[in-house]
């Protein structure tokens, strides 16, 4: 028997029917004598919804208000999925956030979870109830209900699964598992046994969009086993324990389970970037400084960076990545400190694409940036920025060539599926 704490996203629960086949599910983990919590978000479609809802009442609505009216959506689902457990005869109840509790800070709309207390919780599961917790909301020092932000039932589910100690945290989403790369734009992309937590976190940093990258995090820090698999599976599906989903672990786990490991994991894409150069920055000291400080003020990320090699006029380029959705922001606070920062032009581009390798052999094989630069020259695609870390090479590339791209490098480091026949 295993304690085991299952999520259920959007689009799981979206309508009854779908809602009653999640609980087809929840109750056959049950009926294999585990002990069961469910996590689930709201309806697909339903947290835009009550956005707009805040919007039309007031552009600057207050933030204590507006999670008091998202946070519904997934009390709506928990309260649903609760009703048809119960319908099949199962032991069930819902559990708000503010009844566990689950304990947060007060940044409303995205707020961190800081504690949950358990033990109720865990009585109720020893018992043979099916607890079904709202994810996405949580409970100020003010006793006042507070979300997650964006993705954030992701992070309740793992957060939970640690606070009981689970054996595993099963994550039910709209994809059976994690894939070498987007099965869309490579057919020949091979489901993956297992990850790693340092590959799935730069997965999902890099525009995988399987898991959210906080749950991944917080999966790493609190050792939470995690399984990603799909819920859209036939009724008379195994349970979850015989299906082949993708399983998230320790390094040290994952050397057991895959004495196979590639170089590479995987390769993902994410189009979501903009570019900014800015010509002729003075090369003096503090002027890298001046640029970056207030997109830092802002809470604008910035990813890659080039400094080129300075001028004989003491000047020099320098040419970032910020998030797309943040281009016009920060074009505007940067056009707004010209004078002091120096600078000549600023280029603002949002035809970029990052394309991103993964993989925890990096860190003892060599070559696989070469491989990757040399691959891409290969088809005529142009590099325009690189960063690196120790498990991962990302390049910046022109928006219209990311698909070639994908599959180009997703060929190069074999990954592509063997045929059946081979």
């Amino acid at each position: 028997m295993a304690r085991i704490v299952m999520k259920f996203g959007g689009t799981s629960m979206a309508g009854t029917e779908r809602i009653r086949r999640v609980a087809r599910i929840v109750q056959r983990q049950q009926a294999a004598g585990h002990e069961v919590a469910v996590v689930v978000s709201a309806m697909a479609g339903e947290t835009d919804r009550l956005v707009n809802f805040c919007r039309e009442a007031d552009p600057l609505y207050d933030p204590a208000e507006y999670d008091v009216v998202v946070a519904a959506g997934e009390q709506v689902t928990a309260g649903l999925l609760a009703m048809h457990l119960q319908s099949l005869g199962a032991k069930a109840r819902s559990w708000l956030g503010w009844q566990l509790p689950i304990k947060s800070d007060d940044a409303h709309a995205k707020a961190r979870i800081e504690d949950i207390d358990a033990d109720a919780l865990i009585a109720s599961m020893q018992s043979g109830e099916i607890a079904v917790i709202p994810g996405f909301q949580g409970l100020s020092p003010q006793g006042r209900v507070t979300t997650l932000g964006r993705g954030g039932s992701d992070t309740s589910a793992v957060a939970v699964a640690a606070a009981v100690q689970a054996d595993r945290c099963d994550i039910y989403t709209d994809v059976d598992g994690v894939y070498t790369t987007d099965p869309r734009i490579v057919a020949k992309a091979r489901k993956l046994k297992s990850v790693t937590y340092e590959e799935m976190l730069e997965l999902a940093s890099v525009g995988s969009k399987v898991l959210q990258t906080r749950s991944v995090s917080l999966a790493m820090k609190e050792k939470v086993r995690v399984q990603v698999l799909s819920s859209f599976i036939d009724d008379d599906a195994p349970a979850a324990d015989t299906i082949p989903g993708t399983m998230i672990v320790s390094d040290e786990e994952l050397e057991g389970l895959d004495m196979e490991r590639q170089l590479i994991t995987g390769i993902a894409a994410d189009k979501n970037e903009a570019k900014i150069t800015m010509t002729r920055v003075p090369d003096r000291p503090g002027a890298v400084a001046a640029i970056f400080s207030p997109l830092a003020a802002a809470n604008i990320n910035v990813d890659m960076i080039i400094q080129n090699v300075a001028k004989d006029k003491g000047e020099t380029d320098v040419t970032f990545t910020v998030p797309g959705a943040d281009l016009a922001r920060a074009q505007a606070l940067l056009e707004a400190q010209k004078e002091a920062i120096g600078y000549y032009r600023l280029i603002a581009d949002s035809k970029v694409a990052k394309v991103s390798v993964v993989g925890v052999g990096m860190k003892s094989h060599a070559g696989v940036a070469a491989t990757m630069f040399r691959s891409l020259a290969d088809r005529g695609i142009n590099i325009q920025a690189i960063s690196t870390s120790e498990i991962k090479v990302s390049v910046l590339i022109d928006e219209d060539e990311t698909e070639l791209a994908v599959r180009v490098l997703h060929t190069a480091y074999d990954l592509d599926a063997k045929d059946e026949a081979a």
